[in-house]
C-alpha cells in the first residue's frame, strides 16, 4: 500500500465514521444504566435495544419520584437516565441534575405526538422523551363493593364493605392532590382552609386502610386487597388478571399525568443514553414497551403496535362524562410543597 492510497484510506474511514456520528447511526457498544419505576419497562424491547446496538441494558428499580430525585442528588449513583413525572421534571432541570440532550431535535422526534412536542414541564424537549402517560383513580374489586367507584369517597370515606380493605399508593403528590380535589380545592393550593381539610380527611380515613404500599397490581389481581388508589395503567393490569377489578374515574377530579425519559448530568454512557431517547421515539418500540406496561405514550403512530384489547380499553379511553374534570399534572410552588410534605409527614406517623 502506498501512502497515498493509504491516507485516502484512512481519511474516507474518518468521513464515514463522522457521518454515521452525524446521522445517530453510530455503531454503540458498552453499558447503559437506568433508573426507573418498577415493573415499568418492557423486557422485549430492551432485548431488541440491546441487540440492535451491542450495549448491555441494567435497570434498577424505584418506587417514587421523591425516591429517585432523594438517590440522583446524593451525588454518584451510577445512573446514566432516569424517568421522572412531569410535575417533577422542573426541580430536575433547576438543580442541574440532567444533561441537556435535545431530543426535540434527534431523528425520531417528529414522532412525538404534537401536543406532546413542547411541554410546559420542558419546552421544547431539550431534556426529556415520552415514556407514558396515564391518570390518578380508584381501583375496586367488585365483588366486593357493587356501589359507585367514580369518586374519591372510596379512599376517604370507605365504604363499610371496604374498610379494612383498602390500600393507598404511597406517591404523596398523588395522595394530597386526590385529597385536595375531594374536599373542593384546586391542585397546588396554599389555601390553609383547604388543607386544613385535607390532612383532617387523611388523618380521619387512615384507620380505614389496611396498607400504603406500591405493589397493587399482584394484591388486587389476587384479591388480596379490595381496593386501591392507583394508575390506570397498573389497574389495567390487574383486570387482565382479575375481570372484577374496575377502574373508576374519580367526579370531584383527577389528575392527569406522563413520565419522560432524561440523561443525568453525571452519566458515564452518554452516547448509548441518547441512543436510546431516540430509540424510545420510534413508533414501534414505544408501542412494544405500552403492550408491557399497558398506558399509553406521547408518539404518534404507536398504537398499531400495541395490543387490540388497548384501543378502547375502559382504562385508558376516558368515559365523556369524566373527561372535564381531569386536571394536568403541574409543579407546585415550594411553600405549597412545603406544606404537602408536612401534611404527609404527619400521615405518615
Amino acid at each position: 500500500m502506498t501512502a497515498k492510497t493509504g491516507g485516502l484510506r484512512a481519511g474516507l474511514l474518518a468521513l464515514t465514521v463522522a457521518l454515521m456520528a452525524s446521522t445517530g447511526i453510530a455503531h454503540a457498544e458498552g453499558e447503559l444504566n437506568i433508573y426507573n419505576w418498577g415493573n415499568y419497562t418492557s423486557p422485549e424491547m430492551i432485548k431488541k435495544f440491546e441487540d440492535k446496538y451491542k450495549v448491555k441494558v441494567t435497570i434498577t428499580d424505584y418506587d417514587s419520584n421523591d425516591t429517585a430525585l432523594a438517590k440522583v442528588r446524593q451525588g454518584g449513583s451510577g445512573f446514566d437516565m432516569v424517568v421522572p413525572s412531569q410535575n417533577y421534571l422542573p426541580i430536575w432541570i433547576s438543580e442541574g441534575l440532567l444533561l441537556e440532550t435535545d431530543p426535540g431535535k434527534m431523528e425520531n422526534a417528529k414522532n412525538i405526538a404534537p401536543e406532546w412536542a413542547n411541554p410546559d414541564f420542558d419546552p421544547g424537549r431539550k431534556y426529556s422523551v415520552p415514556w407514558a402517560m396515564g391518570i390518578v383513580g380508584v381501583v375496586v374489586n367488585t365483588s366486593a363493593y357493587q356501589g359507585d367507584i367514580n369518586t374519591w369517597g372510596i379512599i376517604f370515606n370507605t365504604p363499610p364493605e371496604l374498610k379494612g380493605k383498602v390500600n393507598v399508593v404511597p406517591e404523596m403528590t398523588d395522595v394530597i392532590d386526590a385529597a385536595v380535589l375531594y374536599n373542593g380545592g384546586k391542585k397546588c393550593t396554599g389555601d390553609r382552609e383547604i388543607l386544613k381539610k385535607v390532612r383532617d380527611t387523611l388523618l380521619k380515613a387512615k384507620p380505614d386502610w389496611v396498607a400504603m404500599e406500591y405493589g397493587t397490581i399482584e394484591k388486587m389481581g389476587s384479591g388480596d386487597i379490595m381496593a386501591s388508589s392507583d394508575w390506570n395503567g397498573s389497574a389495567f393490569r390487574q383486570r387482565l388478571a382479575n375481570p372484577k377489578v374496575k377502574f373508576g374515574y374519580p367526579k370531584e377530579g383527577y389528575v392527569n399525568w406522563s413520565d419522560n425519559l432524561v440523561v443525568l448530568k453525571d452519566a458515564k454512557n452518554v452516547e448509548n443514553a441518547k441512543l436510546f431517547q431516540n430509540f424510545m421515539m420510534d413508533p414501534e418500540n414505544a408501542g412494544m414497551n405500552s403492550a408491557f406496561h399497558r398506558y399509553a405514550n406521547g408518539i404518534a403512530g404507536s398504537e398499531a403496535f400495541m395490543p387490540a384489547d388497548m384501543k378502547d380499553a375502559p382504562e385508558i379511553k376516558i368515559p365523556d362524562e369524566f373527561k372535564s374534570v381531569g386536571v394536568p399534572s403541574q409543579t407546585c410552588p415550594p411553600d405549597v410543597q412545603a406544606l404537602y410534605t408536612k401534611i404527609w409527614t404527619e400521615l405518615q406517623k
